[in-house]
């Protein structure tokens, strides 16, 4: 079973075999992590993103890494919350096992994932950390094709969250 980290920075830095952006079903690149996965690979992700033609939200695509450390980028379109009521949930969920399957398709055997969907998709940071432990761990349970998990967030409620929804640390308030 890959080992679980969680760290506080910049996704874009590490030197991981594939990085998870939490893209736009453009998959043209946007704000937050998006927009800086797409500024530190460069232009060429842009153009290879152009010609995947976008994608569905709970999927993923995944693309070269280019200027980036990771030599894979994978492309996952998370829910926009809208109450809970829409399938959010499952939409993330979906997420998180398309990456996996990917990476892992494409011989990763380590993978950084940022906090999908918890920036202006507005999904509850302490739910999307539960939904994305349990995925991967539900996921990576069968297989012994991934190392490493990296849970990469953006903030120290972010961290602490993940941590918690690990089993380690203490949870926010």
């Amino acid at each position: 079973m890959a080992g679980f980290e969680v760290m506080r920075g910049d996704i874009t830095t590490l030197r991981v075999d594939a990085i998870v952006n939490a893209a736009n079903s453009s998959l043209l690149g946007g704000g937050g992590v998006d927009g800086a996965i797409h500024r530190a690979a460069g232009p060429e992700l842009l153009a290879e993103c152009r010609a995947l033609g976008g994608c569905p939200t709970g999927e993923a695509r995944i693309t070269r890494g280019y200027g980036l450390p990771a030599s894979h980028v994978v492309h996952a379109v998370g829910p926009v919350w809208t109450g809970g009521d829409k399938g959010e949930d499952a939409l993330l969920a979906g997420c998180y096992r398309h990456a996996l399957a990917l990476a892992m398709e494409h011989g990763a055997r380590s993978i950084a994932f940022p906090a999908i969907s918890t920036g202006v998709y507005g999904f509850p940071k302490d739910r999307a950390a539960r939904i994305a432990v349990e995925t991967v761990r539900e996921t990576l349970t069968e297989s012994d094709a991934m190392d490493r998990v990296v849970f990469c967030c953006f903030d120290a409620e972010t961290e602490r969250l993940y941590e918690a929804a690990l089993g380690r640390g203490r949870a926010a308030r």
